[in-house]
């Protein structure tokens, strides 16, 4: 095992697509919701505690050497939004081709196959750990990660916000990332029937309603 290959993976400049989304933090601007580094830091934890476990689950489970299509239809179902749900496969889509590039495998060779469209972001990810040599915790923490620093990075872009505050915000949170990835570690060694299913559904909701702006700076 690599943990370089970790920083790789986790890395922002990996050319898996995620600039493009602020997982959510967009919407939550344009509503008020995200105003200063305080509310970007409630904001993340939320996200984090509920469809960032999830996330970090799934993709655990997929590095753990669970079924990925029977993965896929459970994150299918831990998506309600329509707009997620696209989301989620293309971002899955686009990590899947840089991830066959840089430690191409059979079981992601299988996958795209089986989702030419694309299969759920987290399902991927989970993929391409255990393609890259990385454990089912490493996975979950790049998926935790993945969560909240997205919105940070998106953040300093909307509001220009001090890029030294967003950083805060991530360093604050870094046990309760360490929590959540060992909690969906451990997830990840039961049936796929019992991972996390926890959703927020104020996302899901801001998800439609960006989905149909006219102009965005972010896609989701």
């Amino acid at each position: 095992m690599s943990r370089a290959a970790l920083l790789v993976l986790s890395d922002g400049r990996f050319p898996a697509g995620g600039h493009a989304h602020s997982g959510g933090a967009e919407a939550a601007v344009v509503a008020g919701r995200i105003r200063n580094a305080d509310d970007l830091a409630a904001f993340c934890r939320g996200r984090l505690h509920t469809t960032g476990l999830t996330a970090a689950a799934l993709a655990a489970a997929a590095a753990h050497g669970h079924d990925p299509l029977a993965l896929d239809e459970a994150a299918d179902a831990r998506t309600p939004s329509p707009a997620l749900r696209a989301v989620a496969r293309k971002l899955g889509r686009q990590l899947m081709r840089a991830a066959r590039a840089t430690w191409p495998g059979e079981e992601l060779d299988a996958f795209a196959l089986a989702r030419p469209r694309g299969g759920h972001q987290p399902v991927v990810l989970g993929l391409t750990a255990r393609s890259a040599g990385l454990a089912p915790e490493d996975a979950a923490h790049c998926a935790a990660y993945e969560t909240v620093g997205g919105p940070a990075t998106a953040v300093v872009r909307l509001l220009s916000l001090n890029p030294f505050d967003a950083t805060a915000v991530l360093a604050r949170l870094a046990p309760e990332l360490d929590h959540v990835a060992e909690l969906a570690a451990a997830a990840a060694r039961g049936p796929i029937g019992e991972l996390p299913a926890f959703s927020a559904p104020l996302l899901e909701i801001a998800a439609e309603a960006h989905a149909a702006r006219p102009v965005r700076l972010f896609a989701s």
